[in-house]
């Protein structure tokens, strides 16, 4: 190994550590509601990259992705509570990725053999169908009012606020807690996720994308990767419903619907397609924009506080107004998202830095060495 490469890898590894360290000081400094958003944020960063995987590698559309959020969400909610078995908590939570990940495997017969703007209207019929269900499947779901979702525990520590629990000197509640959950499945989801788009079937999605028929030339079946990468997908939506229940602490029907999948699509499309930093990015963006300009309502121009007389703009109107325009100029000037203006940006930067070459530090080549003295001839 050249020592450019360890360098580069030495580099990248103190680069994850200090991001690692300043993600775990949140809790420390700020109050609940930033807290909150980070946790929104991160749920939605998983589900956005299992979204990404689908639509942004092996190039599906699918507008029903809300869909496997409720099943993880009320997967988790009705495995450890009651009525539902009551199994531990820590026990429902891969169980409940798993039901999510198996409602995918039922419906990937659909997604291995429909692709386009077909698939997309074929998963769209599963939000629907899943609203009416949870409406009507009152004994699992709790109806139009939804259920309380339990704590999780973990050997003994319950992410929740119910014992009183004191970190260098400060409190920490339900928010505090759940943040180091939050973390550690987000890292689970960032490093499978680029594990995947590394390795063999993550290349074959890849080509998949770029050309179907070059695809299967070179031996890729197409129907069966497809089918995969819908169930991969529909799993990462339910580990993202299972955290954003534990965050809310309340489940309801109305949360999971065509408007939750459309702005997973927003995210993939602002952050950049096949991207997981870039999905993680519009997860960000679109999560926290509207949770920001509720709490600042009163203080931006043309928008409304929440409660405000009918006809005001309010801030979730606002801020879908925001990222739809957005999604606009990103269409037209950078197709490949957040992540490649910053990628871009990056190496334009490298360059820069990069000395160049001028005429005062040109190295002067050798002169050509002389040709070796010969006898003159003898002219008769």
């Amino acid at each position: 190994m050249s020592d450019r490469i360890r360098a580069l890898l030495t580099r990248r590894r103190a680069t994850l550590l200090t991001v690692a360290v300043l993600l775990c000081l949140p809790p420390f400094y700020l109050d609940a509601f930033w807290l909150r958003i980070g946790l929104f944020s991160m749920a939605a960063a998983i589900g956005a990259v299992g979204l990404a995987l689908l639509s942004g590698t092996a190039g599906q559309l699918s507008l029903g992705h809300a869909f496997f959020l409720a099943v993880g969400a009320y997967g988790y909610t009705w495995l450890a509570g009651d009525p539902g078995p009551g199994l531990p908590t820590a026990l429902a939570v891969p169980l409940a990725v798993l039901m999510a990940g198996l409602a995918g495997g039922l419906f990937s017969p659909v997604a291995g053999r429909v692709k386009g703007i077909y698939l997309g209207i074929a998963t769209l019929a599963l939000v629907f169908l899943g609203h009416h269900v949870l409406l009507t499947a009152e004994s699992v779901t709790g109806g139009f009012n939804g259920r309380s979702v339990p704590p999780l525990s973990l050997g003994g520590f319950t992410f929740d606020t119910g014992d009183e629990l004191t970190v260098l000197g400060v409190p920490f509640g339900a928010e505090e807690r759940l943040w180091f959950l939050g973390l550690a499945l987000f890292a689970l989801t960032w490093f499978t996720a680029r594990g995947l788009l590394r390795s063999r079937p993550g290349r074959a999605l890849a080509a998949l994308r770029d050309s179907e028929t070059a695809a299967a030339v070179m031996g890729v079946d197409v129907a069966r990767h497809r089918s995969a990468a819908f169930v991969v997908s529909s799993m990462y939506a339910g580990l993202a419903g299972v955290l954003l229940a534990l965050a809310f602490r309340r489940v309801v029907p109305d949360y999971f619907g065509l408007v939750l999948s459309v702005d997973y699509l927003a995210m993939i499309v602002i952050g950049g397609l096949g991207s997981v930093a870039g999905a993680t990015a519009g997860a960000v963006f679109v999560t926290a924009l509207p949770l920001l300009m509720t709490r600042y309502a009163d203080q931006l121009p043309l928008v409304a506080a929440p409660g405000s007389a009918e006809g005001a703009v309010g801030p979730t109107e606002a801020a879908r107004y925001l990222y739809g325009a957005a999604i606009v100029l990103v269409l037209l000037y950078a197709p490949d998202g957040l992540h490649g203006l910053t990628r871009r940006a990056r190496d334009r930067l490298r360059r820069r830095r990069t000395p160049t070459t001028t005429q005062d530090t040109v190295v002067p080549s050798p002169p050509p060495p002389a040709a070796a003295a010969r006898p003159k001839e003898h002219t008769p």
